[in-house]
């Protein structure tokens, strides 16, 4: 009888020593599973990661528009006009990034071209250095008719937009505007308002009297929602602004994760406001975090149609 209870217990013990040893191999198949789940996860995360920092913000691409509108003029029928913007120096942009943009442009051959603000962060320096490259090659940039620019919400803090543009050839738009005539004596009016976050937008200044509003009229904003105001009293054709990098970060059928003040209406590509197209480029450089996603720094390249 003891001998039949001691090999029962034997046995009971063997079972017992298979049934821990499976637990334990279960175990750490578990782990084992884990762990090649979290390294891999942590491996997609960390090439997320590096893909948003150094390939989303480089590569720079243009987007080309067709903006067709029967009160142009015939003689700027076909005007080629090149928009760049946020350039956010020293962020993602430095200077060989800014000799392509250059080249962009000029392979584009444009008639004119404008800026539309956002120098440089306002945290981030530049030396003596930077602002000689950034003179020199905004130099370079070639049109048949003008080049004009307005300030960004982040030049307001600093003097690198005036010392820049101050030794260039680009026209200021301090909330005022300009006639511009090409190949006859019809011309069409482009006019430039100050940030409104920063409390420097004079529509009214920017506008020539009411009477003469029949004008086919580009007007530059840095803020998108700035709009809304100018339209209240004044006419607009073709609206271009920055400022929201069209989210800088996007994701499928969602669009921009994030909007900003000055942005929260009109944060995406593009937009119809009664019967004014409005533009808002996605920019060259980065503000806040040095990321893009499904957003690759651009500039806008229009062509002007009866």
């Amino acid at each position: 009888m003891n001998n039949a209870m001691s090999r029962e217990e034997r046995s009971n013990l063997l079972l017992k020593e298979m049934e821990d040893k499976e637990k334990r191999e279960k175990l750490h198949k578990r782990i084992r599973h884990f762990l090649i789940f979290f390294f891999s996860f942590l491996t997609i995360i960390f090439s997320v990661f590096l893909y948003m920092r150094f390939v989303a913000t480089s590569n720079l691409i243009v987007k080309e528009h067709k903006v067709t509108n029967s009160s142009l003029p015939d003689s700027f029928n076909g005007l080629k006009v090149v928009h760049f913007t946020d350039l956010h120096y020293n962020s993602t942009v430095n200077k060989n990034v800014l000799e392509n943009i250059v080249k962009k442009i000029n392979n584009l051959k444009p008639d004119i071209v404008v800026f539309t603000g956002d120098l440089v962060s306002e945290e981030d320096l530049l030396t003596d250095k930077d602002i000689s490259d950034i003179i020199t090659l905004f130099n370079e940039i070639n049109c048949t008719i003008g080049k004009y620019t307005i300030k960004g919400n982040h030049d307001y803090h600093n003097d690198y937009f005036n010392k820049v543009f101050d030794q260039t050839d680009f026209i200021f738009l301090d909330n005022t505007y300009d006639l511009i005539y090409y190949k006859d004596n019809s011309p069409i009016l482009i006019n430039g308002i100050g940030s409104s976050i920063k409390g420097d937008s004079n529509i009214d200044k920017a506008y020539i009297p009411q009477t003469e509003q029949d004008l086919f009229t580009i007007t530059l904003v840095h803020e998108p929602d700035t709009l809304d105001d100018i339209l209240l009293k004044y006419r607009v054709d073709l609206c271009l602004s920055g400022h929201s990098h069209n989210g800088q970060i996007r994701l499928p059928f969602i669009g921009a994760l994030t909007t900003i003040e000055g942005a929260k209406k009109y944060d995406d590509a593009y937009y119809k406001v009664n019967k004014t197209d409005l533009y808002v480029s996605g920019g060259l450089g980065t503000s806040i975090f040095k990321l893009r996603l499904f957003n690759r720094p651009s500039i806008n390249f229009y062509r002007l149609t009866k």
